[in-house]
């Protein structure tokens, strides 16, 4: 039996903010406390958020910054905080957050997972001062890191860590991202979405993702641009997300006359995602850069039967098994993903049924948030005991925690 462990989670999002980054941070210590552990989330203050709460069993704690420049909350008092945990989990890219905990890992000896989640990629003067933080701090930090975690080796051996981890001077782990698949599961696609978006008839086609600066990879002017391509109205493309170059798009979509295919919908609560993917019937990824390492939406669309079509990045592409549960694209290739558009809403019914029941039971039997918990778990104790740690046993009680 393992002895209930006390970890912090430290994470630049999370929710409210809609990043994957945060909701996958959420997960993983949601999946602990259901283990049983005590689990703290630190990360940066955010406006309609509380300070501290108890979510869902994980205490969660948004500190507030000296000063923030995008998704970088400068925390230097996550020093204080964090005392008294047997393991860290930090989650990167966090700058302004991975500073405290590379000072944090000098001074203690506290156990330290790290999930690189994906490269950041600037160009200009941000560019130069991200690539000198990567080389000061970022990968001093993960060499130091007792594991440090990719959510595909794929992803992992061609990032901006490649040569680290093919020379072996990372202790590397693989840890994927998951979902829900009691919450995004098949079902019939809602009435009043059909007459809202007007999508009897036709083929509908979704992106779900954040639309601001920090996603700017996110490939979603190229989606726009092959949408015009295909010239049919019988068509209907859902912009599922906010941000601040919604506006840009949305100027875009007026510009080629596309406003009575393309709609914006905004955000979208979780509780309500799954209407919007049992609606599609194909949900696309079309990212441009290896700032795109995984693709969360592409699990949540595949556990409700939608097949998706993505990039063919690094990491995307272990997700997709082409031509079985999507298709591939090749980056940034405008024709390509016209092509793919096309070659999907020409299929048979039967045939898009026998995606989205391949890419569920794909789903369901190796990315449950579940099945991750397990994983990450192991991770653990392996650490400590690499470590020559003795998890302790603090005596806390437990909570009930439901699914």
């Amino acid at each position: 039996m393992v002895d209930r462990m006390r970890i912090a989670h430290v994470t630049a999002t999370f929710p409210p903010y809609g990043g994957g980054t945060g909701n996958v941070a959420f997960h993983n210590a949601f999946e602990l406390v259901c283990l049983g552990h005590e689990v703290h989330i630190y990360t940066a203050a955010v406006a309609d958020a509380p300070a501290e709460e108890i979510l869902r069993g994980i205490h969660v704690h948004r500190l507030r910054p000296w000063i923030r420049y995008g998704n970088a909350p400068l925390l230097p008092s996550l020093y204080s905080h964090l005392k008294g945990f047997d393991l860290v989990h930090l989650h990167l890219p966090f700058y302004g957050g991975s500073e405290t905990v590379y000072v944090l890992r000098f001074i203690r000896t506290i156990p330290l997972v790290i999930t690189y989640h994906q490269d950041v990629q600037l160009s200009g003067l941000a560019g130069v001062i991200n690539q000198v933080h990567d080389r000061l701090i970022g990968q001093r930090l993960l060499k130091r890191a007792d594991r440090a975690c990719f959510t595909s080796l794929d992803y992992g051996r061609v990032s901006k860590l490649g040569p680290l981890v093919r020379s072996g001077k990372l202790n590397v782990g693989e840890l994927p991202n998951g979902v829900d698949v009691n919450h995004f599961s098949p079902g019939t696609p809602s009435p009043l979405l059909i007459k809202h978006y007007d999508t009897d008839g036709c083929s509908v086609i979704l992106f779900v993702g954040a639309l601001d600066r920090a996603h700017y990879f996110k490939g979603i002017d190229n989606l726009i641009k092959a949408i015009a391509r295909l010239q049919r109205d019988d068509l209907r493309l859902l912009i599922v997300g906010k941000g601040d170059l919604q506006p840009l798009y949305r100027q875009r979509v007026k510009e080629l006359g596309l406003n009575k295919i393309i709609h914006f919908p905004g955000f979208v609560p979780d509780d309500e995602l799954p209407e919007y993917y049992r609606l599609a019937d194909v949900t696309v990824l079309p990212s441009t850069t290896a700032g795109e390492a995984f693709g969360l939406v592409l699990l949540e669309s595949m556990a409700c039967y939608t097949p998706v079509i993505a990039s063919n990045l690094p990491g995307v592409r272990t997700v997709v098994s082409s031509p079985d549960d999507g298709y591939l694209i090749n980056p940034g290739d405008i024709d390509d993903l016209a092509l793919k558009l096309h070659a999907f809403i020409s299929i048979p019914r039967a045939r898009r049924l026998q995606m989205g029941d391949t890419g569920r039971r794909k789903v369901v039997d190796r990315y449950s948030w579940y099945h991750i918990g397990q994983i990450l778990e192991r991770i653990y104790i392996e650490v400590m005991d690499d470590t020559t740690k003795i998890v302790p046993n603090h005596h806390l009680a437990k909570t009930e925690i439901h699914r």
